[in-house]
């Protein structure tokens, strides 16, 4: 081979090749993705702005309703009145709204909780469970009781040994 031949294959090697085995392209989008569009300056600091105010407000434990108004609106003081007594009552939060809100505050209010939660899956399914078994046994009890007491056309038939 000429010296010339060999550069030109190990030049291509070293340019396509090596940098393909070093830094492995991607593969390509599939056909109905749509590319965005990149973001403009004052866009790019808007949302750089917006970020560092919700990562500086995940430090302290209570971010507030100025940075998150959806979480904080006010569900639960939504008063019903009772009718006849006039009086106003406040809705309950949900296992689940209860665990958002515990997670907010961080594990020390999250392990409570949590254990708030298990103890009442674990005491529905205790309470399912012995209701459960008490059924069980009462229909145990009532077939045998049935096994228990013949029919009153069994007691004269002479062929209920064949049967």
């Amino acid at each position: 081979m000429k010296l010339k031949t060999v550069w030109r294959k190990v030049s291509d090697y070293v340019r396509y090749d090596l940098k393909e085995i070093a830094f492995p392209s991607s593969l390509p989008d599939p056909p109905h993705i749509q590319k965005q569009r990149k973001l403009t300056l004052k866009e790019w600091f808007h949302v750089l702005k917006k970020a560092s105010r919700l990562y500086a407000a995940s430090w302290v434990r209570d971010i507030g309703p100025d940075l998150r108004p959806d979480d904080y609106k006010d569900e639960w003081a939504e008063e019903k009145s009772n009718g006849a007594d006039g009086k106003t009552r406040r809705r309950e939060p949900s296992a689940l709204e209860d665990l958002a809100v515990a997670a907010k505050g961080g594990m020390e209010t999250l392990r409570p909780a949590l254990q708030r939660v298990y103890m009442t899956r674990a005491s529905a399914y205790s309470d399912a469970l012995k209701s459960f078994v008490q059924g069980y046994q009462e229909g145990i009890q009532q077939v045998v009781a049935a096994k228990e007491q013949p029919k009153p056309e069994e007691k004269n038939d002479p062929h209920r040994i064949f049967k």
